[in-house]
């Protein structure tokens, strides 16, 4: 191989020609005829190819990929991830960091056998009071002879209410116990539950919207009369995100968050599995938001422990084709945006929207640094509307009975109604509608049938994990947006946990640490190695409160995302209102 060089000489341009040697053998001893990396078999290629079929070879769907082999092999073999590179035109790291990023996904050998079915076990707060360690203990010793099936922990797969709740398989199994596992391997029924098929929907007011009975202008107007925020923990104004995203160039997109991952919380299952509008409602408000706002494309994003729910959206979405095919008929100029149901992985940390945006885009879940916020730059840098599922699904109960009626219900001065997640000692957890500004006092003997028998209050968390942990002393402090400020805590997604005098505020704390430290995506050096750090010093007999508070403070401080910055809120409310349980001075010994 030979090179040719041009240089000057005094009578002008020159031509050399220097030997060279092929870059492949240059410092070796022969040529490389392969690319770098794990090689890709035939097999590997055939399998991939079979399992992925009808997926689009983008990068941008890298992670239903690995669902597909994932559900098909039970794991993530070597070979397959590199002829999923192949496939995706990826380089094998970049599957590989995303493949090893969610919980839900096992990397193995390629002759690794794996168990056909996992058996999680939820271990996060109401499902621990409910003696899930117990349970998840009683299952490793009852299942250690049989290679088939494996137990394992997991964090809150929005089961609460049936606590202790474990998931067989794609199965969600409530009120969990050993032999009802061993009922469900025996038929080898772990597919997702067959959740009731509710009636198709009207659409009423989206047709309204489509027929020029209403307009745009109209629409936000009832929709700043009814006051309706965010119902996925930051309550932001709807009405205002609408008018931000609005402003901005097209085209513009939209992300439905519904991987209500928080301790505590399950009320969007709830809400889009329910016969009151269930998730037709929820399609119908946002089909209203992207004609007002303006949306191209809406990306569905559920949390991977809702299968069934999953099923049933995948139901609807089909069902809406038909609806919207005649819609386009009967309004030429109507041009509905594109939907697309993306699956999650396990992943709390998804749960922050700019996260949950990289993970739309095939990503690892890593928030964003804000600004931009991601109303002017969310998801392959557009402007992205994000919402709740909650908060859409109210948009045609607002339409039909107007702003002011919703803003009508409420107590001791706040406006609304709220969907409560309650769970723990009280007789009837589940979701309860009430009134915004309720109390927690009233709230369980009103609508969660009271305590338990044999339980007093003692504690309760207003706002899941992330909220902190108040005294019953704090029973009659109104539950909304901007109530609980005052004392550290906030209301947040609304899923309350009930505890009583037999339960501990400092091992609901370490729980709840132990939570985050699991789910921290390990982005920032305050939020995964405070979390651990916190562990540690929250297992001592006596709490060292002067340094777990510098600690508080520092991830608070420089955090980047909300993980981090409310993971110390109940640490914080232990030393506040329960400090006689950790036994701490100033100097962080025994009192």
């Amino acid at each position: 191989m030979t090179r040719t060089t041009t240089h000057e000489t005094n009578e002008g341009p020159a031509k050399a020609v220097i030997p060279i040697r092929p870059l492949e053998v240059m410092g070796r001893g022969r040529a490389r005829h392969t690319p770098k990396g794990r090689q890709t078999s035939p097999e590997a290629r055939e399998r991939v190819a079979t399992l992925c079929e009808g997926l689009a070879p983008r990068a941008d769907l890298l992670i239903e990929h690995l669902h597909r082999l994932q559900d098909a092999e039970g794991a993530l073999r070597h070979g397959h991830l590199a002829a999923l590179a192949e496939r995706l035109r990826l380089s094998q790291v970049e599957v590989f960091e995303v493949a090893s990023f969610y919980h839900h996904f096992e990397i193995v050998d390629d002759a690794a056998a794996v168990p056909q079915t996992v058996v999680r076990v939820c271990t996060s707060l109401s499902c621990a009071m409910a003696g899930s360690e117990a349970l998840l203990a009683d299952l490793q010793t009852a299942l250690a002879g049989d290679a088939s099936v494996r137990a394992e922990a997991a964090p809150c797969i929005g089961q609460c209410h049936v606590a202790p709740a474990a998931c067989v398989g794609q199965r969600q199994l409530p009120q969990a116990s050993v032999a009802a596992v061993q009922a469900v391997l025996d038929k080898g029924d772990t597919g997702p539950r067959a959740l009731p098929v509710p009636a198709p929907s009207p659409y009423t007011q989206l047709r309204r919207l489509l027929a020029g009975e209403l307009d745009a202008e109209h629409v936000l107007t009832e929709l700043k009369a009814s006051n309706l925020r965010g119902l996925g923990g930051a309550g932001f104004p709807s009405w205002r995100k609408w008018e931000t995203v609005r402003a901005q160039p097209g085209p513009r997109h939209m992300v439905v968050n519904i991987d209500e991952g928080e301790v505590g919380t399950f009320k969007d299952w709830w809400v889009l599995t329910s016969a009151d509008g269930g998730a037709s409602q929820m399609l119908e408000g946002l089909l209203i938001a992207a004609q007002v706002v303006g949306i191209e494309h809406a990306w569905l994003y559920l949390r991977d422990e809702y299968h069934d729910l999953r099923e049933l959206l995948t139901l609807e979405l089909t069902r809406l084709q038909d609806t919207l095919a005649a819609l386009c008929e009967q309004h030429p100029g109507y041009t509905p945006p594109r939907i697309e149901l993306r699956r999650g992985a396990g992943a709390y940390i998804c749960g922050e929207e700019s996260a949950l945006i990289e993970s739309v885009e095939g990503k690892r879940g890593l928030p964003r640094l804000k600004p931009p916020i991601v109303a002017m730059h969310g998801v392959f840098g557009r402007p992205t509307l994000a919402h709740n599922p909650e908060t859409l699904w109210w948009l045609p109960k607002i339409l039909e009975n107007g702003g002011a009626w919703l803003a009508g219900e409420g107590l001791r001065g706040r406006t609304g109604l709220r969907r409560f997640s309650v769970s723990g000692r009280v007789n009837k957890p589940g979701v309860h509608l009430a009134p915004a500004g309720i109390t927690l006092r009233e709230l369980i003997h009103e609508y969660a049938g009271g305590m338990q028998e044999g339980h007093t209050l003692y504690a309760y968390l207003p706002g899941g994990a992330s909220g902190g942990i108040l005294p019953a002393s704090l029973a009659d402090v109104p539950l909304d947006f901007d109530t609980l400020v005052d004392h550290g805590s906030f209301i947040g997604s609304m899923a309350v946990v009930v505890m009583g005098q037999h339960d501990t505020a400092r091992g609901a704390a370490l729980n709840l640490m132990q939570f985050f430290e699991h789910e921290s995506c390990g982005q920032c050096t305050p939020c995964r190695a405070g979390t651990t750090k916190a562990v540690q010093l929250m297992q001592a007999p006596a709490w060292n409160a002067p340094l777990l508070g510098e600690l508080s403070q520092v991830m608070r401080d420089a955090s980047i995302c909300g993980l981090g910055q409310a993971a110390p809120n109940p640490v914080d409310s232990v030393l506040r209102f329960f400090a006689h349980e950790v036994s701490v001075n100033a100097e962080g010994g025994a009192a």
